[in-house]
């Protein structure tokens, strides 16, 4: 039986070279990234898949979303050609995933789209 393909997971670079969810990562503890980056590989392995682990938010945005003991992290992504792009990564502060993030997601897709980036 054939193993099921792999999304490719890369960072989302602006024009002046930032990667704005690495950045993010490396900013957290070591654990929070570790548990982080186990559910970005999760996604990779078994997408296409739903809640617990994704959901879907608007257009091409997803989230990946991950339980840090009483904090929630949230990595925003997109799936195209096989490639899930990060375009996003916060500390959720409320029940609801705020507009202005999935806003900033969707900008950076609609850059990398074009090839702005």
């Amino acid at each position: 039986m054939p193993s099921p393909q792999k999304l490719r997971a890369f960072f989302y670079r602006s024009a002046a070279g930032k990667e704005p969810v690495r950045e993010w990562l490396k900013e957290l503890p070591k654990d929070d990234r570790k548990t982080i980056g186990e559910d970005i590989a999760y996604v990779q392995y078994k997408w296409p898949i739903g809640k617990p682990r994704v959901d879907h938010l608007r257009g091409a945005v997803w989230e990946v979303r991950t339980s840090l003991g009483n904090r929630i992290a949230r990595t925003l992504f997109a799936v195209e050609g096989g490639q899930m792009i990060l375009l996003h990564g916060f500390i959720k502060k409320t029940q609801q995933t705020p507009a202005a993030e999935i806003d900033l997601a969707e900008k950076r897709f609609k850059e990398w789209h074009r090839g702005e980036t």
